[in-house]
């Protein structure tokens, strides 16, 4: 029997990449898909690293070309079936939305609607989370559309703040929200593309 094809992933990140990493692993024990690029913006990033490790292509974009262009061509030789945006902190060109409708897709680290928006990310969502004195935060993975965490909503798992909640603490508990369902959300995408 012919073995399936490999679904094919492409993942934006600015930072660390710890998102971008789990994502790795967890496609390495299930194998249903492959990471076929890795994009980033910046330089210094530390998921840049993790590509070079893995073996995996890495591109290194410019804000003015991927304004203009998105990348398209260079992204579009990689034939990806989803593009993840793991902490990635440029806004997504209409280039590439009309080029991928409904197979880009971003994890919020708030509640959306709520604590969404230009500038908020990382921290910054944290501390106002934690100064509005919220009772619960949590995640939210969302299909990317024309404006800042706007699109449909696919899956939000919440967590509950302590009384002496810092945006430190909160960020530890966010992350392994992330770390747990971002994976197992992308894998339910995939096979619902094959349905």
């Amino acid at each position: 029997m012919k073995e399936k094809l490999k679904k094919r992933l492409v993942i934006f990140a600015s930072g660390a990449g710890s998102n971008a990493q789990r994502i790795i692993e967890y496609f390495k024990e299930n194998r249903k898909a492959e990471i076929g690029l890795i994009v980033s913006n910046n330089p210094n990033a530390g998921v840049l690293t993790i590509a070079e490790k893995e073996k995996i292509p890495g591109l290194l974009i410019e804000k003015k070309q991927f304004r203009e262009t998105g990348y398209l061509a260079q992204i579009k030789k990689t034939s990806p079936d989803l593009i993840i945006l793991a902490g990635f902190l440029w806004k997504i060109p209409q280039v590439l939305i009309s080029a991928f409708p409904d197979k880009i897709i971003n994890i919020h680290p708030a509640l959306l609607p709520a604590y969404g928006g230009k500038g908020m990310y990382g921290n910054a969502v944290h501390t106002a989370v934690v100064s509005n004195r919220e009772k619960e935060s949590g995640i939210t993975i969302h299909l990317v559309d024309e404006k800042y965490d706007h699109g449909q909503i696919i899956f939000q798992e919440k967590c509950l703040l302590s009384e002496n909640e810092t945006p430190e603490s909160l960020a530890a508990k966010i992350h392994q929200l992330e770390h747990t369902f971002f994976p197992k959300t992308i894998e339910k995408l995939l096979d619902e593309t094959n349905s």
